[in-house]
């Protein structure tokens, strides 16, 4: 099989092909770093995560490209509250950004261009704009004139003679010729930061940037743009619009876009009570793999409801694994060199994983098939029927898996297993002496470094927390 992504200008399901086979090139809309990004951006930003993951575990040559939005109304509204100039006000917004792309192991795409820093880039699409015929000026500012772009609507499918869609246009008024038009250069205001271009002093507007950084990275047409299902209209369209009204090639070939995330079944605002921020979660102690691995497990295109409920419901599934993937590690395979049913089962469940994700991302099918498997694989351990073929073969299953979604624990971390076995050994010979203040010390100490103890009747077993 081969990947197929939901491309929201044909309406369908597609075959994925890249234009070029040597190199898929993508573009993301990044983060408008005028405060915290909250959990709903980071839903969107997963989702292309993941899908930045499988195309490389498909073996796809990728270059990704994700703007920083560092200049627009909020921006210059809050830098100028602030008393700061934009680039010092954007700046901690952007180092938060980047940390909190790390605590949620989201990979860091090969470009992240920053708006102000291709302002020139700017200026040039606009003069191609402006030497086809489909741009016009008002009070030093620039704008383009839709009526000159015959398919304007194909991506959102709006029409621009309905009140509909007419309520819903960049609301950037400087006397334009008609209010469907759209701001491509922005005149100069007292007390506003500006840049002086042949365009005249001021800035660009917020559509022209992405189509300026896209083409300058990406070319003037690459395989996919995402963003949220918020984007489509007015922004993706614009973008088309403005980018193949200077070219005249199609853009870009895929549009994938992402459903919204509530709270509580609401939708999230700060008047609510509901709007968060990754940091106001982590203070609330919220396990940052617990967050990503409930973010990203409902498809994309389907709307996911936040809830603490689920957050506990996903730091369980996490855990689940982790124990499971403990117990294969320490299952003994003496004698055993690979049980042929339990290699079949392994063989669907991989096929069942990549089909599902082939199927538009399909998270929550990728991850049942995970979960059969590793029902399955629990009544071969329990069995002893385990082989050591076997065992590799379930490790193996796994760390591809974690390639995408990175939730799961596969490897020891700071305290070596053969560290681990020497104190528990020491537990046991103090428990048997009736030294029981060493033994609960030596307990102590492995808790605080994250290792768990369950006394069984078998002997004593280990498991790191989360």
């Amino acid at each position: 099989m081969s990947l197929n992504l939901y491309n929201t200008l044909t309406r369908r399901i597609e075959p994925f092909e890249p234009l070029d086979a040597r190199q898929v090139r993508m573009y993301t809309c990044g983060p408008t770093v005028y405060h915290f990004v909250h959990i709903g951006n980071f839903r969107t930003f997963i989702f292309q995560d993941v899908l930045r993951r499988y195309l490389k575990y498909r073996g796809y040559p990728l270059t990704h490209v994700m703007n920083i939005t560092d200049v627009d109304d909020k921006i210059i509204a809050n830098a100028k509250a602030s008393e700061l100039p934009i680039g010092d006000y954007t700046e901690r917004f952007t180092q938060a950004f980047l940390q909190d792309m790390k605590t949620l192991r989201i990979q860091q795409p090969e470009v992240m261009p920053r708006a102000t820093d291709h302002i020139g880039e700017m200026v040039a699409l606009v003069r191609r704009l402006d030497e086809k015929g489909i741009t016009y000026a008002r009070d030093g500012s620039i704008y383009f004139r839709i009526a000159a772009f015959p398919g304007y609507g194909k991506l959102s499918g709006v029409e621009l003679n309905s009140g509909s869609s007419q309520s819903r246009i960049d609301s950037d008024e400087y006397g334009k010729e008609n209010p469907s038009d759209f701001v491509l250069w922005k005149a100069h205001k007292e007390g506003e930061e500006c840049w002086d271009t042949e365009l005249g002093s001021g800035r660009p507007g917020w559509h022209l940037e992405c189509s300026a950084m896209g083409m300058k990275y990406l070319g003037e047409s690459f395989d996919i743009h995402c963003g949220g299902v918020d984007l489509v209209f007015p922004h993706h369209e614009n973008e088309i619009a403005q980018s193949e009204g200077a070219t005249g090639k199609p853009f870009v070939k895929y549009w994938v876009h992402g459903a919204h995330l509530i709270v509580d079944g609401e939708k999230m605002s700060k008047s609510a009570g509901n709007f968060y921020t990754l940091r106001d979660l982590l203070d609330k102690g919220v396990d940052p793999s617990a967050l990503r691995y409930l973010l990203q497990s409902v498809h994309y295109r389907r709307q996911l409801n936040f809830t603490f409920e689920g957050v506990e419901q996903a730091r369980a599934a996490i855990r689940r694994v982790d124990d499971f993937l403990q117990k294969v590690r320490e299952a003994p395979t003496e004698g055993i060199d690979e049980n042929p049913d339990m290699t079949r089962k392994l063989g669907q469940a991989r096929a069942a994983f990549e089909a599902a994700m082939d199927d538009d991302l399909n998270v929550s099918e990728a991850l049942a098939a995970l979960f059969e498997l590793l029902k399955q694989a629990n009544i071969c351990l329990d069995c002893g029927d385990l082989g050591s073929v076997n065992r590799k073969q379930i490790l193996r299953l796994f760390a591809d898996a974690n390639q995408i979604f990175d939730v799961f624990q596969l490897e020891p971390t700071q305290l070596e297993d053969r560290e681990i076995l020497q104190l528990i050994e020491e537990r046991l010979e103090a428990r048997k002496n009736r030294r029981f203040q060493r033994a609960d010390e030596i307990r102590d100490d492995l808790i605080k470094r994250g290792i768990i103890l369950e006394d069984t009747k078998e002997g004593t077993r280990w498991k790191r927390a989360h």
